[in-house]
C-alpha cells in the first residue's frame, strides 16, 4: 500500500457486505471510490451504492461497483466524501465541485458519515479560503441575487474554464458568494433555506461524524470526531 492510498483505505475499512454506501463528488472521494473498488474485488464484497453526482457514478461503475438510483433508496449505511474547509468543531464548506445539493441529501439519509480531509483544508472559520457555492434555479437568479445581496452574500455566477455557464447536475447555476468572518454560520443557514429559488449550498453544519485528515507529506492521518 503507497502512502497515498492510506486516507482512503482508511476511509472505507468500515464498509461490510451488504450495504448501502455514498460516494462522494471530487478528488478525495475519487480516491476512496477506487480504493472501494479495489476492496470488493478482492473481498467479494456484496454492495450497492449511491453516487452524489454523474462524476462519481460513471468512475464507480467504471471500477465495477454497482451504482443505483438514489431515488428508491430510502438510507445509506455509510457516506465518505471530501470537504474544501473545515472548521475544529465539524462545520464544513463544500461544493467547489458543484455537487453540494445531492451530496447534502445523500449526506443526510447516511447512518455513517465520513469525510477525507487534506491538511490544507483546516480552517479558523468558513469561507476563510473560499466562498459559499449557491445553486440557484436558473428562472429565478436575478430575484435569488437580489435576496442574498440582502443578507450579505454577493459574488459571481460560475463559469466553466471556456467561459460558458457553469451548470450543475441539476441543471441549476452556483454563485460563488464569499462569506465575511462577522457571519454567523446558523443564522445564514436559516437565511439561505427561507430564500425561495435557492435550491442548495455548501455550508454543512452537522453533516460529518467524522473526518479524516490527511497530513501535507501523506505520511500521518488524523482522526476527527463530532463531540456528542
Amino acid at each position: 500500500m503507497t502512502t497515498t492510498d492510506t486516507l482512503a483505505e482508511m476511509a472505507v475499512a468500515p464498509v461490510r457486505s451488504g450495504m448501502v454506501v455514498g460516494l462522494g463528488t471530487g478528488r478525495a472521494a475519487s480516491r476512496g471510490i477506487r480504493a472501494l473498488a479495489a476492496r470488493a474485488q478482492r473481498e467479494g464484497l456484496s454492495i450497492e451504492c449511491v453516487a452524489t453526482s454523474e462524476a462519481s457514478a460513471e468512475l464507480a461503475r467504471a471500477l465495477g461497483l454497482k451504482v443505483i438510483e438514489f431515488a428508491g433508496v430510502e438510507r445509506v449505511d455509510y457516506l465518505f466524501d471530501g470537504a474544501d474547509e473545515i472548521t475544529d468543531d465539524l462545520t464544513m464548506l463544500k461544493g467547489r465541485g458543484g455537487a453540494m445539493t445531492r451530496e447534502k441529501l445523500v449526506a443526510n439519509a447516511s447512518v455513517q458519515r465520513v469525510y477525507l480531509i487534506d491538511e490544507s483544508k483546516r480552517v479558523k472559520r468558513i469561507g476563510e479560503r473560499f466562498p459559499l457555492p449557491i445553486e440557484v434555479m436558473p428562472f429565478a437568479l436575478a430575484s435569488v441575487r437580489a435576496r442574498l445581496r440582502a443578507i450579505g452574500l454577493d459574488g459571481p455566477v460560475r463559469a466553466r474554464d471556456d467561459g460558458s455557464e457553469y451548470r450543475t447536475d441539476n441543471a441549476c447555476v452556483v454563485i460563488d458568494a464569499p462569506v465575511g468572518g462577522t457571519i454567523h454560520m446558523r443564522a445564514l443557514n436559516d437565511a439561505l433555506a427561507r430564500i425561495d429559488g435557492v435550491i442548495g449550498h455548501g455550508l454543512f453544519l452537522s453533516e460529518a461524524d467524522e473526518a479524516l485528515v490527511e497530513s501535507a507529506d501523506g505520511s500521518r492521518v488524523d482522526r476527527m470526531t463530532r463531540r456528542r
